[in-house]
């Protein structure tokens, strides 16, 4: 019987409801569901999902396990390859990576990769077992102590490998909760803390150690780390310092990063209004500068907290968006306003220093720039203007220069990142990096993947020397 090329959809919550609520907006399979998806699957014998995703996770097999109505088979499939399913599942760019290189998606939909592997990693949280999580205690030479530096996909993922081994892996974290963008980056409505929370509770029950409120490079530094017995150091830092336009009137009240923006919604708890009276700008008019999944996550929020109008600039089209187009579909079913090919000039404000007007012009389309993208070129002649009580600049982000200028000798890259060599170490012995805070900002999956090549690495480096 030929597969069915239709994809399973997954229910979500209604557009006009969840304007006004964090809740999840994806509302996950049933058995029922995964079953049906998973029949889809063609156990293809070259497997091209697998050589698409970042770790490797053995994609058709769990799938199977799926079908077969063995989901803890299938979680520990997953779990070989991928610590948190329960986050890659939810925020992983699946269209882009496995799903792109399905076999079905040649004559239909490919497989919806990314929602079987949240329904067994939502499964596993219900169900779960730490048995897989327990340590394989491996003959190490001397006890070794690792330092994991930040508490992100990149530094949980570090940290879990090492501990599985058997190392004393201490993860010191600058704020006071852990999980790096997972936590202050990614709204409640894509990514629940309380999902968060469960994973890093795993990681303690394994024996990983937590300091939050250690801003690493002021309360310590990496030489004073080796110096009190760590034998390894991995820098999972991301990047986390916001890029701006630097264009008139951005120093104007009421304009800020999105970075501060969602840091302060997500950590200060916003999200769980009214019981929690944040100290975040609750525009009415909004305008949002960007097009990546930052800048739809800073909107939606935006629209949650209240606002009557968002509306999203982006200086090139629908079509070279960066963000998922399933949080671009989302945002604008919510209602968020687009005003494509547009871009900010300059800011007006009032005689008390709030901004009250951003002014953009129209832009064209040129030839392609260094990411393939064609470059966006201004149309003269084109002024129009946006009233607004609020913008938030969602237009990139770079490292935080704190620990390079703490660390002697550290070399870096032009804007900040961290070069490391095949196996994730700085040019600095025994010192690791890897996740945004080496490629810039990236995707979830593929700083776990670099984590986990580093904890590889710090292994054999920390057994040799």
């Amino acid at each position: 019987m030929a597969a069915n090329k239709k994809a399973v959809p997954m229910r979500q919550q209604d557009a006009v409801a969840r304007r006004t609520n964090f809740n999840e907006v994806p509302l996950g399979y049933s058995p029922e569901e995964a079953a049906l998806e998973a029949s889809r699957c063609l156990q293809c014998k070259n497997r091209p999902c697998v050589q698409g995703c970042p770790v490797n996770i053995r994609i058709p097999d769990f799938i199977r396990a799926i079908l077969d109505g063995d989901y803890q088979k299938g979680i520990d499939i997953i779990h070989e390859a991928d610590f948190l399913p329960c986050v890659t599942g939810r925020v992983c760019p699946q269209e882009d990576q496995c799903q792109k290189l399905c076999v079905m998606g040649k004559t239909g939909d490919a497989l919806m990769i990314g929602n079987m592997e949240r329904f067994l990693a939502d499964w596993d949280l219900a169900n779960r077992s730490l048995q897989c999580w327990e340590p394989v205690r491996a003959t190490l030479s001397v006890e070794r102590k690792a330092a994991v530096i930040g508490s992100g996909p990149a530094g949980l993922t570090c940290a879990c490998e090492l501990a599985k081994i058997g190392y004393a892996v201490t993860v010191f974290e600058g704020f006071h909760r852990t999980g790096g963008v997972l936590s202050y980056g990614i709204p409640e409505f894509r990514l629940p803390k309380a999902i968060v929370a469960t994973e890093v509770e795993v990681l303690r029950q394994m024996g990983v150690r937590f300091i939050s409120d250690a801003l690493v490079g002021r309360l310590y530094t990496i030489p004073e780390l080796f110096e009190t017995g760590f034998s390894a150091v991995f820098l999972g830092t991301g990047a986390g310092l916001p890029k701006f336009m630097s264009i008139p009137g951005e120093n104007l009240n009421g304009i800020y990063s999105a970075n501060e923006f969602l840091t302060r919604v997500n950590l200060m708890k916003a999200y769980k209004k009214p019981d929690y009276d944040t100290p975040v700008k609750r525009g009415k008019r909004v305008t949002v500068i960007g097009g990546g999944n930052v800048a739809m996550d800073a909107a939606r929020t935006a629209l949650r907290l209240g606002a009557d109008k968002v509306t999203l600039v982006y200086r090139r089209g629908r079509k070279e968006m960066p963000a998922r187009h399933e949080e671009i579909g989302r945002a604008l079913e919510e209602g968020i306003e687009f005003r494509l090919l547009s871009n900010p000039v300059r800011y007006e404000g009032d005689s008390a220093g709030f901004v009250t007007r951003a002014v953009c012009v129209q832009m064209m389309l040129g030839e392609p720039d260094a990411s393939g993208r064609r470059s966006p070129v201004e149309d003269k002649d084109s002024e129009f203007s946006i009233e607004t009580d609020e913008v938030i600049v969602a237009i990139g982000t770079t490292p935080n220069p704190v620990i390079p200028r703490t660390t002697p000798g550290l070399v870096t890259g032009k804007h900040g990142e961290i070069p490391v060599d095949a196996n994730g170490m700085t040019n600095l012995p025994g010192v690791f990096a890897g996740g945004d805070v080496v490629s810039g900002a990236a995707t979830v999956i593929t700083a776990m993947g670099a984590g986990k090549k580093a904890a590889a690495a710090m292994h054999a480096w920390m057994q040799k020397n």
